[in-house]
């Protein structure tokens, strides 16, 4: 992990990075005002607007489900592609000049200039943003940042700040300048700039989906030989699409999640399973499978599985599991598909010897 090799920046005790965030002030005697590397900070949600403002641990970014089913148990979706992964930073706008000034004022100068560097005291705020003094970029180059007159106080645009949801994300120190201005109506033209595909990551992970629940028959006992017969409602496995949002721009982009094939592991080797490799595809009407009916017990199930020996005692760990098909759109049209997720279930199966089933 990079650090600081400044002498103005010194390591402070997480507890009091934390304390001064939260506090609007400088705390104890052990945070001295300075600039200060932060190893790590809150990432959980509920953020009051004061710490939003502090901290570049939290976005501004809205999100919210615009289709599908929102009941019962659900859970995240897994990426199907091992090297895919929500976006670690980007920068977002966050102060108008007048908004900057003022928080700098209530704040007495503490809070996040960018992801990894926290300034404590008014005078650093004061002399960079205030009084046009250059300041270090927290970069691989340490490229130089030009000051402010006045916090651009009657100019039309936002300081932008970087923001990382996880911080100690390696990645997440790609975003190293400091707090920085850009003129209204348009994005910054850095890396890790906002894009819609970033936003369609973004959504991607803050898409749940519905626990992958499957109907068999028999329910209580498979029987050695004889199908089981597995299903899935169309009413539960519906498109869900998710809309992202960042405010201060015209950026946005909506993902949508599309249920495709549900995947079987009988959780043994002695079993068939049908189709032979598990994969049960959606129907037309958005069901898995077709439902169990008396006198089918000898006919092949479009989905299911056929179990070779019976359980002792410990029961075979089914697992089912959902394929969903990741698309976006977003801002002027731009579209594309992401990585396929999934979302993983297991239940019990009890086998039992007995060669005659109800029918």
């Amino acid at each position: 992990m990079r650090m600081s090799t400044t002498p103005a920046r010194l390591l402070i005790p997480v507890a009091a990075v934390a304390l001064a965030l939260c506090g609007g002030g400088v705390s104890n005697a052990n945070t001295q005002p300075g600039k200060t590397t932060k190893p790590s900070a809150p990432t959980d949600g509920g953020a009051d607007g004061k710490n939003i403002y502090a901290s570049a641990s939290y976005s501004r970014i809205k999100v919210r489900q615009v289709s599908g089913p929102t009941g019962g148990k659900r859970g995240r979706l897994s990426s199907v592609d091992v090297n895919w992964k929500p976006p670690a930073c980007w920068y977002e706008p966050v102060f108008t000049g007048e908004e900057l000034k003022a928080f700098v004022d209530e704040s007495d100068g503490v809070g996040d200039v960018g992801i990894h560097e926290t300034w404590v005291g008014k005078g650093l705020w004061t002399d960079h943003y205030q009084d046009g003094k250059p300041e270090t970029n927290f970069d691989d180059t340490w490229s130089t940042a030009p000051g402010y007159k006045d916090y651009n106080v009657g100019k039309d645009g936002y300081f932008w700040r970087s923001v990382a949801p996880d911080v100690e994300d390696p990645d997440s120190w790609d975003c190293g300048k400091i707090m920085f201005w850009q003129d209204p109506g348009q994005v910054p033209k850095v890396p890790n700039a906002p894009t819609p595909k970033m936003l369609a990551d973004y959504a991607y992970n803050q898409i749940q989906v519905p626990s992958t629940e499957i109907e068999v028959k028999p329910a209580a006992k498979s029987t050695v030989n004889l199908p089981t017969w597995v299903w899935l409602d169309k009413a539960t496995f519906q498109e869900i699409k998710v809309r992202a949002e960042l405010p201060r721009t015209n950026l946005w982009a909506e993902t949508t999640a599309k249920p495709v094939a549900l995947h079987l592991d009988p959780g043994t080797d002695d079993a068939t399973t049908y189709p032979a490799s598990g994969n049960c595809k959606f129907n037309d009407d958005g069901s898995i499978g077709t439902p169990y009916t008396k006198g089918s017990a000898d006919k092949t199930p479009p989905c299911g599985i056929t179990y070779l020996h019976a359980t002792d005692g410990k029961p075979y760990h089914l697992k089912a599991s959902i394929t969903w098909q990741i698309t976006w759109e977003g801002t002027d049209g731009a579209t594309g598909d992401l990585p396929d997720g999934t979302f993983e279930t297991t239940q019990d199966m009890n086998v039992q010897e007995i060669q005659a089933i109800n029918r």
